[in-house]
């Protein structure tokens, strides 16, 4: 079986900026992959193009087998997006929003269930404009994650959220991997990365300088220790 998400000597460049310089990575259906690197590293880049926001100046990208610059609406449901910056309507009430999104697909996740999953029932009909950066953060990776997609890109899912509400994403994201959905997810959080990743992906300067198991990267060291190690040596 392909990989759900195969990217292969990705490049694209801004002016005189090399923001990608022949990536290359996969990620696998049924797993999370993490997506580690400093700000500037082209992770946001990287991912926008592998969601279709952005197109590659060459390379090879394929997403569920689709080049996702030119998929038709039928692939693009099959693929789920939590932006950095939410994107959501600020005079709408969290538990209407769900349920328009899910009446969108035609085989949505029970907007209720995932509502109480993630603590949005506590604030369900709060305007999104009044609600805590946390708060708007989980109303996010619901809104990803209704359409029951096969793919889904996660922008920092646990960002802003307090330790209990950090662990419900967390099982959330592995139960979405274990239904089947490959699962990619960019982080700063080291712990977040070695807690539920199946597979970690470390880009610096543009380049992919590590991908393997958290075993396979680390071998003995802390994923920090490995982390630090490889982005100095790419950013020197």
């Amino acid at each position: 079986m392909p990989p759900a998400v195969d990217v292969r000597d990705l490049r694209k460049q801004f002016g005189s900026v090399v923001a990608l310089d022949g990536v290359t990575w996969q990620a696998e259906a049924g797993r999370v992959t993490a997506v580690l690197g400093p700000n500037g590293a082209g992770k946001t880049t990287m991912v926008e193009c592998c969601e279709g926001l952005r197109q590659p100046d060459s390379g090879t990208l394929r997403v569920l087998g689709a080049d996702p610059w030119q998929s038709p609406s039928e692939h693009r449901a099959r693929v789920g997006v939590m932006l950095q910056d939410g994107g959501l309507p600020n005079a709408a009430r969290p538990l209407a929003l769900l349920e328009h999104l899910a009446r969108l697909y035609s085989a949505p996740r029970p907007v209720r269930q995932l509502a109480e999953l993630l603590g949005i029932d506590r604030f369900a009909q709060t305007p999104v404009r009044r609600l805590s950066g946390g708060q708007r953060q989980r109303v996010a990776l619901a809104a990803a994650l209704v359409g029951a997609p096969d793919v889904v890109f996660l922008d920092e899912p646990s960002a802003g959220l307090d330790p209990h509400a950090r662990l419900d994403v967390w099982d959330l994201v592995r139960s979405v991997a274990a239904d089947g959905a490959a699962v990619v997810l960019t982080t700063h959080s080291f712990e977040e990365a070695e807690r539920i990743a199946d597979e970690i992906v470390i880009v610096a300067a543009g380049r992919v300088v590590a991908h393997g198991t958290l075993s396979e990267l680390t071998t003995g060291r802390s994923l920090e220790e490995v982390y630090f190690d490889l982005t100095r040596r790419a950013a020197s």
